[in-house]
């Protein structure tokens, strides 16, 4: 087998992953449930559906393949920037049967245009870059719709084992050197525009913690009145806890002394060794300042995550260049929920920070920009119109998280406010003279 057709049997099956994904997702509701809108934050899953299908046609059938268009009668109803979330049920969609029809047809046709397109030359199929656009593009939407299912009524629908157990200790926090790294990247062939291009950051010493903050820890910044407390909130970030009303993670409630949480229709008591997920920015920022700690900057998560001071290289991910196996790192939504904190020392960095990649998605307090030297590519909806202060970045990936669509570079980005999502986030400080030295 040459190169190009290992490169095309890996797309193949990546396509062939994600649309599974995408079927378990929404085979496991009924109609009403998929044509349901569950949050004003969400589409109805139906939108998603064939959303993804619009996608790949516009890209693989249309631009690369040159085609002709399956149903260009619907690409303005699967616009994600004509028509809001919370404005999408109102639309003319595809019903389920239609959706999935429709996709089957785009998807064969997509197979075909893989099969006849030389994997080089210019830069949209250069490495099969527009086919691992399409894939990371259909895993992104799986985790949304996943934080959907999380936000349904109704009992369990989605098999999935629990995580595995912590298999290490892992506390306190871990200094970092300061010193220049590689941030971003260069030469990753599915990099999107905004992990691009690889530059040189000079970050100064700061420790970060070993592990993600989790529940139990959480659940004393709670006890303490952190959320009565306007001094540890910043004052954007309280004026936004009075006006949400927070009080405690999204889902969590009181159960006699302590917490319980409803996780995709299974109610229980809440695991004090897991990361803490379902917190906007803010929660976070002010939790940071109770612990007399600060949130990382992004070069400084970045550093953390993918910096081997052995060698002086930046990693693909924290463990080394190996993709993400299921040793490494939650992720692939095998499991619903984000695993102890110590389940994977097989993935810590050489600095032995752990679980930076899966489990949660780590707000960190950067805005989202370009890199010095950024090109939009292929289009300036992906990244570019979202630069600025408005956004805030995530970095790592949560257990919903595809590992096609999470790397040591790969950037998230939301609104400050936004606790759907599957976010959690781990503390740095800055460090005394004698840590320092």
């Amino acid at each position: 087998m040459t190169e190009t057709e290992a490169l095309r049997a890996r797309i193949a099956a990546q396509l062939d992953q994600s649309r599974s994904r995408t079927t378990l997702l929404t085979d496991a509701v009924d109609t009403d449930d998929l044509v349901m809108q569950h949050s004003p934050l969400m589409s109805p899953l139906v939108w998603d559906l064939a959303h993804v299908g619009n996608q790949e046609e516009l890209w693989l059938v249309r631009d690369v393949g040159g085609r002709e268009p399956v149903r260009s009668d619907i690409d303005n109803l699967y616009d994600a920037f004509q028509h809001p979330r919370a404005s999408r049920p109102a639309l003319p969609l595809l019903s389920p049967t239609e959706a999935r029809a429709y996709n089957r047809v785009v998807r064969d046709k997509v197979l075909d245009v893989l099969d006849g397109t030389p994997l080089s030359g210019r830069p949209l199929v250069a490495d099969g870059f527009a086919f691992g656009m399409v894939v990371q593009h259909e895993q992104q939407h799986d985790e949304t719709m996943l934080a959907t299912h999380q936000l349904r009524a109704g009992p369990a629908v989605l098999p999935a084992p629990p995580p595995p157990p912590a298999k290490v200790v892992v506390a306190g926090d871990v200094l970092v050197l300061g010193g220049r790294f590689t941030m971003g990247t260069s030469v990753e062939p599915w990099a999107l525009d905004n992990e691009r291009p690889a530059h040189e950051v000079d970050v100064p010493a700061f420790l970060i913690d070993a592990a993600p903050v989790t529940n139990g820890q959480f659940a004393q910044f709670i006890a303490d009145g952190g959320y009565d407390r306007p001094d540890w909130w910043t004052p954007e970030g309280w004026r936004h806890r009075i006006h949400a009303d927070l009080g405690a993670p999204m889902h969590w409630r009181r159960d006699g002394d302590g917490w319980a949480y409803t996780r995709f229709g299974v109610t229980s008591t809440v695991v004090a060794e897991e990361p803490v997920v379902h917190l906007c920015f803010h929660e976070a920022q002010a939790y940071a300042a109770w612990a007399g700690k600060r949130l990382p900057t992004e070069a400084e998560w970045e550093k953390a995550a993918r910096y081997d001071p052995a060698s002086g290289r930046s990693r693909r991910y924290p463990w080394g260049d190996e993709p993400p196996r299921p040793r490494h790192a939650n992720l692939g939504q095998r499991h619903l929920s984000p695993a102890p904190v110590g389940a994977y020392p097989y993935g810590a960095s050489p600095l032995g920070v752990h679980q930076l990649i899966g489990d949660v998605w780590e707000w960190v307090d950067t805005d989202f920009h370009g890199y010095p030297g950024f090109a939009a590519f292929p289009y300036r909806e992906y990244s570019e119109v979202f630069f600025g202060p408005t956004y805030k970045v995530l970095r790592g990936g949560s257990f919903g998280t595809d590992p096609a669509a999470c790397r040591g570079t790969f950037r998230n980005w939301d609104y400050p406010i936004r606790r759907q999502i599957f976010s959690g986030f781990r503390c740095a400080r800055d460090p005394r003279p004698a840590e320092a030295a």
